[in-house]
């Protein structure tokens, strides 16, 4: 056959494109060119088939092979073209069938002893092919737990080329390749963890009912949060208690978390998870490690793993404030674009961000008489390092108090009381979650959005009708007229005063809603 015919995916961002793979033998001296923009590491698959397709016991034929891939002018970079390469090659020397090959897509990078090794980005490759209407992939034993968590497709899994050539109805030569184990437990590894999610309960949250009413509001209406207080108080611990009160992912969200994970090269379980991702970084992270780069492979960063949940940055005034300031376009639109010369990488990026911050260098307390020395100076420069563009995108502000040895004996005393009201679990304050959002779904009906938090001001104020009337927003026009808060304070305190009023079961909110909203915006500052 002149020339044989497969298919591979390259991947640009989490968007996937199928590239054509054709190859030709031609009656020429020997040679092996891969055309159609390949990167350098595509280049030297001529290396790693000749040598695996050798290895296999299914040598290329010495003559000429040119392999094109198609279409031309879509760069192609990274090795998970090599299996694709191989098939193709050898469909055209006649070692395998050409129809059987062309009706799958291939995927993985070949060592040179001919084994499948385990790459990045197959969960949204496989995603890419389903939707491009193919239904065969191929792809090596260690990406074969991920492969499978997209629906409707049939994946089959090899070890070695020397396997793919057999599912295609080769015959290689009578010496296998002997392998020990065809996958080495390392690459077995990739796929057996899940994304780690954070422990603990909401009832282990001492401190009074206002940062747990404040991350109710959270979770509800899908707001961003600011904590400002002492060391110790219990920043850390309330931020990783979000996670766990908000609800499951849909099935398509689920798949997009962990399709980012997967380009990503972190791991993916072997079941989808339906729980919501939470990242957080350390306060050295550059602006690429925040929102993805990358000179020649473009992956996605922390704040586009934490789609569909939370992103934290402990000690936010810590952070450079370039890689602080590269998160408001993605807080507006829901989305990141990383732009390079030959491409632009577009990665989701609807989380709730959450910072935790101290009042001043030395961290203070809730007074000066707590041993803070900084002057006023001092602490407006340090918490100046959070912009103010930034911090008014955020709609809840918590002051956090340190817990002293009041709160905690009766915090020990309501335990030991069997008349007391029990503290508030994660599982009762999901379901007020759940019970919430879905008011706030019900409302939005027929709109682009689902929560509080992603409905437009101007929408809201306006075509929407939501707006509470000028009486129950009485505070909120005066504080709007005196300069507290910008005109997207004001539409973020309406949002908010939805959500408290869906928390509370009220059709519609009233002025003691706007008021507890304008406070939970204010209290930072208080």
């Amino acid at each position: 056959m002149p020339v044989a015919r497969t298919r591979a995916i390259a991947l640009v961002g989490l968007a996937g494109s199928v590239v054509e793979v054709e190859a030709d033998l031609s009656s020429q001296l020997p040679a092996f060119v891969i055309i159609g923009l390949p990167d350098t590491a595509l280049g030297e698959a001529r290396e790693r088939v000749r040598s695996a397709a050798t290895n296999a016991g299914c040598a290329l034929p010495a003559r000429r092979l040119t392999v094109n891939l198609s279409p031309a002018a879509l760069p192609k970079h990274g090795s998970a073209f090599d299996l694709a390469i191989a098939m193709s090659c050898l469909a055209a020397a006649g070692t395998v069938d050409a129809q059987s090959v062309s009706r799958f897509v291939h995927l993985g990078e070949l060592g040179l002893d001919g084994r499948l090794r385990p790459t990045h980005g197959i969960l949204p490759a496989v995603h890419a092919a389903v939707r491009a209407g193919h239904e065969r992939v191929m792809v090596p034993v260690a990406n074969a737990a991920e492969a499978r968590l997209v629906p409707g497709v049939e994946i089959v899994a090899v070890a070695t080329l020397r396997e793919a050539v057999v599912r295609h109805g080769g015959r290689p030569g009578p010496e296998p390749v002997r392998l020990g184990a065809a996958v080495e437990p390392h690459d077995a590894a990739i796929t057996a963890v899940a994304a780690p999610v954070p422990e603990g309960d909401l009832a282990d949250v001492i401190g009074g009912e206002e940062p747990i009413e404040a991350l109710l509001v959270a979770a509800a209406g899908g707001h961003h949060l600011l904590l400002t207080g002492p060391p110790g108080a219990g920043k850390t611990m309330l931020a990783s208690r979000l996670p766990g009160i908000l609800p499951d992912l849909s099935a398509e969200a689920a798949l997009e978390v962990a399709s980012l994970r997967s380009l990503a090269g972190h791991p993916v379980g072997e079941t989808l998870s339906v729980r919501p991702p939470f990242e957080s970084p350390h306060h050295t992270a550059s602006s690429a490690a925040m929102v993805g780069g990358g000179s020649r492979v473009i992956r996605p960063g922390a704040a586009a793993r934490a789609s569909h949940g939370v992103l934290f940055l402990d000690e936010a005034p810590e952070f450079p404030a370039r890689v602080l300031d590269a998160l408001r376009q993605p807080l507006e639109s829901g989305r990141i674009s990383i732009h390079r010369a030959n491409s632009v990488a577009t990665f989701p990026a609807r989380f709730q961000l959450v910072l935790a911050a101290n009042p001043c260098p030395c961290g203070g307390g809730d007074s000066p008489d707590e041993g803070c020395a900084c002057p006023p100076a001092t602490k407006r420069r340090y918490f100046a390092r959070i912009s103010g563009p930034l911090l008014d995108r955020v709609d809840l502000r918590l002051w956090v108090h340190r817990v002293t040895p009041t709160k905690l004996m009766m915090d020990r005393d309501r335990v030991r009381d069997p008349g007391a009201s029990p503290p508030v679990t994660s599982r009762e304050a999901r379901e007020k979650v759940v019970r919430a959002r879905a008011a706030a779904a019900r409302r939005l009906a027929g709109t682009p959005w689902r929560t509080n938090a992603e409905m437009p001001g101007p929408w809201l104020r306006g075509e929407g009708g939501l707006h509470p009337g000028s009486t129950a927003t009485r505070a909120l026009d005066l504080s709007l007229e005196r300069g507290g808060v910008t005109m997207r304070g004001y539409d973020r305190v309406l949002k908010v005063a939805w959500t408290i009023a869906d928390l509370d079961g009220v059709e519609r909110p009233t002025g003691e809603h706007v008021g507890r909203a304008l406070a939970m915006r204010m209290g930072a500052a208080a």
